[in-house]
């Protein structure tokens, strides 16, 4: 078995809530291209593969310096579709027999944050590890998901878990919250099991101010935020 790593960027064009979302400039620069630079710059990559289902999305990859060997399906590609089930199909493509890539590593594209050094810090852990995948997880911090509620048409509120609701907050056991940053996976694991949702799955502890999904306009204010305090810092020093 090689002991190579692939790396799959999915990225496909159709964002609903944030039109054109992987190719918009974010703090100046496309989205997606944040992702495919700590890929590349992490060092851990045998090959760092974008997979879309858009021609621009592709040259723009290209252009940053990842493969972008095949387009993605349009099954692949819709609103419904496991995005894992794209990160499976670009490793059969790649490595049919599995016989190249020892792991995976998914990259969300919606997650600018993460950084090189912390690709390389979680695979360290998953590769110490026994777990045949490993997801980012970051904390909820000033929020407590154990007083969860939902919200009725007439704005009536229902708790989630009602008996926790008398519980004081420091009794109660912590919850981490999956981030798309940065998920771990056998390649025959993935290949076989089709997700990274398996019972032999760990976390790895990611920051929220790396660890942020951008879904919405609010997200994407919030990271631009982060990225130009960043910058500055950086410059500072």
């Amino acid at each position: 078995m090689s002991d190579e790593l692939l790396a799959v960027i999915p990225a496909r064009a159709g964002s609903k809530r944030i039109a054109d979302k992987n190719v918009r400039p974010l703090a100046g620069r496309p989205l997606i291209e944040y992702t495919i630079a700590a890929a590349l710059e992490s060092g851990l990559f045998a090959t760092v593969v974008v997979s879309t289902d858009s021609e621009r999305i592709a040259a723009l990859a290209r252009e940053a310096g990842a493969e972008v060997p095949f387009l993605r399906a349009a099954e692949l590609a819709d609103d419904h579709t496991p995005v894992s089930a794209a990160t499976r199909d670009a490793l059969l493509r790649l490595d049919p027999e599995l016989t190249r890539f020892a792991a995976v590593a998914q990259l969300m594209a919606n997650c600018p944050l993460r950084s090189a050094a912390d690709v390389r810090a979680s695979y360290e852990a998953f590769a110490a590890g026994a777990a045949d995948a490993q997801l980012s997880v970051c904390r909820y911090g000033w929020l407590n998901p154990w007083w969860a509620m939902t919200v009725g048409a007439d704005g009536t509120l229902e708790p989630v878990m009602a008996e926790r609701l008398a519980e004081r907050s420091q009794d109660q056991p912590e919850l981490v919250c999956p981030t798309g940053a940065i998920w771990w996976a056998r390649a025959a694991t993935l290949a076989v099991e089709g997700t990274f949702h398996i019972a032999r799955r760990s976390g790895w502890l990611l920051p929220w101010e790396r660890a942020l999904d951008i879904d919405t306009e609010d997200d994407w204010r919030l990271a631009e935020t982060l990225i130009v305090q960043r910058r500055r810092e950086e410059s500072a020093t």
